[in-house]
């Protein structure tokens, strides 16, 4: 349960998170809730994270992921007819044996929510899906957040991508936005602009210009872990 004060800072962290794509930072916060100080704040934020609802996110300012709203204010669920993409999705992800097998490489994580810093070290290696094209280069990513689960995508998967800067408007990619931020979307192009859209109705579709955007990969598998 929370109180009146909790639950409007919530809201106005996820209103803004879906406009600008980043948490507001405290002295907007403090702004908003008309509180005389950033402490009262720092309370309400630790309170709502030991509540589950929302995540700091390390090493990066003014990263708060909201991971839940309170039920009364719970998206709608998808309109009909909104398009479903459900991904194959393969056996557990498991460390490359040292000896012989093909593996590829998994570069960390992706923002599939609010935009993470790109990570582009290799930190593990998996045997990707039997049937996944030779000749092509790939690489997988682990999913943080929940803006593509209307798309089969979970927070912890992992996604094998084709490392490609070619993409076509409906693929799933992974988008370098001004160089600093990754994510990944459902991929629309709107005349000269660029739609990077999500597949949950909690998050808003953001627009570019095509100077700002650059396409890593395509989504061509997934792996997901069973504990």
């Amino acid at each position: 349960m929370l109180t009146n004060k909790q639950k409007e800072l919530l809201l106005f962290i996820h209103e803004r998170i879906k406009r600008d794509g980043v948490s507001p930072s405290f002295d907007e916060m403090k702004e908003a809730l008309n509180l005389a100080s950033k402490s009262g704040i720092h309370r309400l934020i630790t309170a709502l994270e030991e509540r589950g609802f929302i995540k700091r996110l390390a090493n990066r300012a003014r990263a708060l992921e909201v991971l839940k709203l309170p039920d009364s204010a719970a998206p709608a669920a998808p309109p009909r007819g909104r398009q479903v993409f459900r991904p194959s999705v393969v056996g557990n992800a498991m460390p490359a044996p040292t000896m012989s097998g093909k593996t590829i490489p998994v570069l960390g994580r992706i923002a599939a929510g609010v935009p993470i810093e790109a990570i582009q070290h290799e930190t593990n290696r998996i045997h990707p899906p039997a049937d996944l094209p030779e000749g092509d280069e790939h690489f997988a990513l682990e999913v943080k957040g929940d803006s593509m689960i209307d798309a089969g995508i979970h927070d912890g998967d992992l996604v094998i991508l084709k490392r490609t800067e070619d993409a076509h408007s409906g693929d799933i990619v992974v988008a370098l936005i001004d160089e600093e931020e990754a994510t990944l979307k459902r991929l629309r192009k709107k005349g000269a602009s660029i739609a990077l859209e999500a597949a949950n109705p909690a998050y808003e579709t953001r627009i570019f210009g095509p100077d700002r955007v650059r396409i890593q990969g395509r989504l061509v598998a997934l792996v997901r872990r069973y504990d």
